[in-house]
């Protein structure tokens, strides 16, 4: 069973906005709800993530543009893109993500490869210093 093809433009919005898979698993369970505000504490148990691992998954989707903070006493967030491309480049990415997990994990763990062999790479020791 051949995987289907990553559309560039998801690969774009992968590279440049999903700092990890909790992140984007967080936003599709959003996604899955629009009606619904989530609390820190109601998205960390879903992602069995930690309370304090939740709240900036919440607040950085608020600046991609993703969600909104709910009003009420308790801070809350709720699936609300900023547009109606962004909302439909959500949706091909849900359903990518449906389809090919495996592509779209990877690609989101190699990001931090990258920036960590950059980061190791900057403390080399070159011959000509």
């Amino acid at each position: 069973m051949s995987r289907p093809e990553l559309p560039p433009e998801l690969r774009r919005y992968i590279v440049s906005n999903i700092p990890s898979v909790p992140y984007l698993e967080g936003i599709l369970l959003m996604r899955a709800e629009p009606e619904r505000a989530w609390s820190t504490q109601e998205m960390a148990r879903r992602l069995y993530v930690s309370e304090s691992d939740s709240a900036p998954l919440l607040e950085s989707a608020v600046a991609n543009g993703v969600a909104v903070a709910a009003e009420g006493a308790e801070r809350a967030y709720r699936y609300q893109p900023v547009s109606p491309e962004l909302a439909a480049l959500l949706d091909r990415l849900a359903a990518h993500y449906a389809a090919d997990v495996v592509t779209v994990a990877t690609l989101i763990h190699g990001k931090g490869d990258k920036r960590a062999q950059q980061f190791a790479d900057a403390f080399r020791w070159r011959k000509d210093s």
